[in-house]
């Protein structure tokens, strides 16, 4: 896999210096806040971390062990392990996470086992004072003992490190509530409180019940564990969601000998210029084209295209792609990190690192959330104690707040959306370049559309063939062929592409020609191969050469005209009235003229992909305004408009001119994503506030976008932008359930309506609910 690709909009060029850093023993958003504080302290260090992927991106230091030691010293100075990110070698990660995994499954298994009794035992107890026997309060804390020591490890080992660095987090709320509740639970033993309290959803409790709170701390370390396996297990699911592209690359390679043998070596070993032997069920190991043999591809994992396709010598295949049936021969022509598939994954690795500015929001909301609930806590407790007298009152709404006000929900509302966002963007050939990218692609009401390449196939074909009276579409074809064959222009290769299949349709022109002299000549001449000498481009628009000794021209109907050496024939209504008509239609007519004499008209148009016009009613369904930007005349540009049913044209647009339009597009107040796919969008896709770029365009233009759109397939545009608004919709779901239920609950609990078993139970369950909720983007299909 090749080093990470950075997008201008990270503020980092793929040359910056940087490394990245596996971390482990994060737990909260506070968690990889201080560790981004410690790195950006470093001199001229700036560091990102990510909860979600567990790693720090840090820049501004170089590789060497030395600069690789100081971070990793930084982050275990902030009281966390870390190691450096190795693409090829992910084992320390999926080590620590499974072993954090499987702690966190072993330890809930143990509360939750002595939990249960407990709760059941405590609670019935507590509300039923008739069935309380001599000596119950020892056995409630010998089974809670175990539950709030060394089941609540994590949380007191990461309280006690971020006490020792000055820094709170979320493991502090539940650290200190459990600590609390079980002490307080402790000193009723000694001293039995007589006071009555109030449950929500229970009413008046008998006098002592609110000194029971062992149930409160063992519930509440349980319900935490339980979240934060959940929690865990989800994260890994949105983790492998995203890294499913790097998972295609073929280890292999069936490299081919001199000797027609072939060879088993490491895919890495396989160098450009290498032949390489695929068989059915195999994936390409390196970008080329086929060289032998025909067969069926799957794409699909690569691209979402779901439907296989046919073959043949000379066509482009991409590593990652599976063979289904021939032995195809590939000629390699990119390989290793060169390959599309390794910069895809690079990118959508980089992807999952950059912050959104949602999450940098909710990021800072947390830094300062978690000092205040504190605070909040004690000074409900405080308010409790001098209004009432009562300790255990003071000590449960305290605790309460305490547990309630946790934003653990808040540090994974974002993150996790955004991660599976990217990721099953990745899996339908959308390649997503970071998650700011994603969140402004839900937010843009403008489309820009590149034409040539982009709406277009980019390549000319031919339309129509009008004949001179009495002549047949082979007689203007061939001769026509005959001069083009030599030239290299777009124009030049369509029609030698029509000519070559309507002679193997029906074989060279045998017409017995109907007119005298030079035509029925012609007819005659051309039933053999002709002869080509004396090939030259002419000045304005067109090509000459001798076609069998006799002067043939094909180009403009006015350079024909001025080219020809003798007499012209009066140019007659039949070729003006195609010409015209031609123009209309916004293609491209070109005369053929051979000895003089006019042969016809060949028309020919730049044709619109078939998914073009689906795509864009897609975008104009979701309300989006599509705008047309070329640098074609305003003719060509308003019949694509209408072709399509594109709202507004932009004709005639220079290359340099381009990023102008986008720019007073959004100087109009308008969001506007550009799609395009040439060097000349370049420009436009940087200023736009979304770049879109087509995946078969050139190098530059991919670089200047955020999007990269691998299919060719314009519908595919539809996905990205649906699947950015059901992203963003799903952000804003879990913000509005995350502070929605810390800004109700802790009101409540303040109050004293809340106990604090419950207070628990509805935190740990509010982050499942958020994973849970953004894993809900794996399941979105793309539009038909």
């Amino acid at each position: 896999m090749s080093a990470p690709v950075q997008s201008r909009r990270d503020g980092a060029s793929p040359t910056d210096k940087q490394l990245e850093l596996d971390i482990s023993g994060m737990t909260c958003a506070a968690c990889a806040n201080r560790i981004e504080r410690k790195l950006n302290k470093l001199d001229g260090v700036t560091a990102m971390v990510n909860l979600a992927t567990e790693r720090a991106l840090v820049q501004g230091l170089g590789t060497s062990n030395d600069d690789v030691a100081l971070a990793i010293s930084t982050v275990e100075k902030a009281g966390y392990g870390a190691a450096l990110h190795d693409d090829e070698d992910d084992t320390w990660t999926q080590r620590a996470a499974a072993e954090r995994t499987s702690s966190l499954r072993r330890r809930m298994g143990v509360a939750g086992l002595l939990s249960i009794p407990l709760m059941s035992l405590t609670l019935q107890l507590a509300l039923v004072p008739s069935v309380r026997f001599p000596g119950w309060q020892l056995v409630c804390v010998l089974l809670a003992l175990p539950i709030v020591t060394w089941c609540a490890w994590p949380f007191h080992r990461a309280t006690v490190r971020g006490i020792r660095h000055r820094s709170l987090s979320m493991d502090t709320l539940i650290s200190l509530g459990a600590t609390v509740s079980f002490l307080w639970a402790l000193w009723t033993l000694k001293y039995p409180a007589t006071d009555a309290g109030y449950w929500l959803g229970f009413g008046r409790t008998p006098a002592g019940a609110d000194a029971v709170y062992l149930d409160v701390a063992a519930g509440m370390v349980t319900f935490q564990l339980a979240g934060r396996y959940f929690e865990s297990r989800a994260r890994r699911r949105a983790g492998e969601v995203l890294h499913a592209l790097g998972n295609l690359a073929a280890k292999q390679a069936r490299r081919l000998l001199p000797d027609g043998t072939t060879e088993m070596i490491p895919a890495e070993e396989l160098r450009r210029g290498d032949s390489y032997v695929v068989l059915p069920g195999e994936r390409f190991v390196a970008d080329g084209s086929i060289a032998d043999g025909s067969s069926t591809i799957d794409s699909s994992a690569m691209t979402g295209e779901s439907v296989p396709v046919e073959t043949a010598p000379g066509d482009a295949v991409l590593g990652g792609t599976t063979n289904l049936t021939g032995r195809l021969v590939v000629l390699a022509e990119a390989v290793g990190a060169r390959t599309r598939l390794a910069q895809m994954a690079a990118i959508a690795d980089e992807a999952q690192r950059r912050k959104s500015r949602v999450q940098k929001m909710a990021d800072k909301v947390t830094q300062y959330f978690v000092p205040s609930v504190i605070v909040l806590a004690i000074v409900v407790g405080l308010a409790w104690f001098f209004a009432t007298g009562s300790g255990a009152r003071a000590l449960a709404n305290g605790v309460a707040v305490l547990i309630i006000a946790c934003p653990c929900a808040l540090g994974l509302a974002t993150p996790t959306a955004l991660m599976v966002g990217v990721g099953r963007a990745g899996q339908l050939g959308i390649l997503v370049k970071g998650q700011d990218a994603l969140e402004s692609s839900g937010r843009i009401d403008t489309v820009v559309l590149d034409k040539t390449g982009t709406l277009t196939t980019g390549r000319m074909a031919v339309t129509d063939v009008v004949p001179a009276p009495g002549l047949t579409p082979s007689d203007v074809l061939v001769p026509a062929a005959a001069v083009e064959r030599s030239s290299e222009h777009p124009i030049a290769r369509a029609i030698v592409t029509v000519a070559d299949d309507l002679t193997a349709l029906t074989g060279p022109s045998t017409s017995s020609g109907t007119e005298e002299g030079s035509r029925t000549d012609r007819s005659t001449t051309m039933a053999e191969p002709p002869h080509v000498t004396d090939f030259r481009a002419l000045l304005g628009w067109g090509a000459r050469a001798l076609v069998d000794g006799k002067e043939c021209i094909v180009g403009r109907l006015d350079t024909v005209t001025a080219a020809s050496p003798t007499t012209p024939e009066p140019v007659e209504g039949w070729a003006t009235d195609a010409i015209t008509s031609a123009e209309r239609a916004g293609a491209v007519a070109v005369a053929v003229r051979h000895d003089g004499t006019l042969l016809g008209v060949v028309t020919m148009a730049d044709q619109v992909k078939p998914s073009a016009q689906s795509a864009v009613e897609k975008l104009k369904e979701m309300g989006l305004r599509t705008v047309l930007l070329t640098g074609d005349s305003e003719l060509v540009a308003n019949h694509v408009a209408a072709q399509l049913g594109i709202d507004e044209v932009r004709a005639r647009v220079l290359p340099d001119e381009k990023s102008g339009v986008v720019q007073s597009l959004r100087d109009e107040g308008r969001n506007v994503a550009m799609v395009g796919d040439g060097i000349n969008d370049s420009a436009a896709l940087a200023t736009a506030n979304l770049g879109i770029a087509m995946g078969q365009g050139t190098e530059i233009a991919m670089k200047s976008a955020d999007i990269i759109i691998v299919r060719d397939d314009l519908r595919t545009l539809v996905d990205a932008i649906q699947l950015s608004r059901r992203t963003i919709s799903t952000i804003k779901m879990n913000l509005v359930w995350a502070f929605g239920y810390n800004i109700a609950a802790i009101p409540i609990a303040a109050a004293g309506l809340l106990n604090p078993l419950i207070a628990a139970a509805a935190m740990a369950m509010s982050s499942v609910l958020v994973v849970s909720n953004s894993l809900r983007l794996r399941t979105y299909e793309p539009v038909d």
